[in-house]
């Protein structure tokens, strides 16, 4: 039988051996490597070119998320799968969006781990029950207007209390600058004053 080769990467010694002594059971994979950070990840991944790598999302020095993208980006054929205990909206989108093929969590039943681990073995993509709700949600919700990432920042300041001229003087444009950058914002959210643009992009979760 041809084992899958797998890196578990946790920070957390005891979890990652529980990880580990639960991939010992089974006899189609095999655990190479161990790491306790995300540069660790990184290195040990390219090293060893493992079929996968076990990720956890918050680890020391650089997250899980951003540690996938630096192995896919050296080795596409690398298959990464998120192991953790988050399961946010904002977590998971940047984790797959990072190019990791599974989404994890590690209080899932041990044989929910182990099928998904699996799966991806197989070149599928493995998501909890939960996250998948999660992201069908996600995709189902109504978006709201999409606002510059200037126009954003004029708003957040606007939200602290700071005139046109202070916030042009903080942010090194002219007041008639922030004033275009506030109508734009207006026309966006459909508002015609500062504090109900701020309220709005606040409701839409913009801010």
């Amino acid at each position: 039988m041809t084992r899958t080769r797998v890196i578990v990467a946790d920070d957390h010694p005891v979890v990652r051996g529980g990880i580990v002594a639960l991939l010992g059971t089974a006899d189609d994979l095999e655990v190479v490597g161990e790491a306790s950070s995300g540069l660790e990840a990184v290195d040990l991944a390219l090293q060893l070119e493992p079929g996968i790598v076990l990720m956890d999302l918050r680890m020391p020095g650089i997250d899980g998320d951003e540690a996938t993208a630096r192995i896919l980006a050296a080795k596409p054929g690398i298959r990464v799968i998120i192991l953790t205990t988050y399961e946010s909206d904002d977590s998971i989108l940047t984790a797959i969006e990072a190019g990791a093929s599974g989404y994890l969590l590690k209080a899932a039943p041990q044989e929910e781990l182990l099928a998904g681990i699996r799966s991806v073995a197989r070149g599928e993509v493995a998501l909890a029950p939960r996250i998948a709700t999660l992201l069908v949600n996600r995709v189902q919700r109504p978006t709201g207007p999409a606002l510059s990432a200037r126009e954003a920042e004029v708003l957040r300041l606007v939200a602290q209390g700071l005139s046109n001229p202070a916030i042009a003087a903080k942010l090194f444009v002219s007041a008639s600058t922030v004033k275009t950058h506030l109508l734009h914002a207006f026309e966006k959210l459909d508002v015609n004053d500062r504090t109900r643009a701020v309220t709005r992009a606040m409701e839409l979760g913009l801010l």
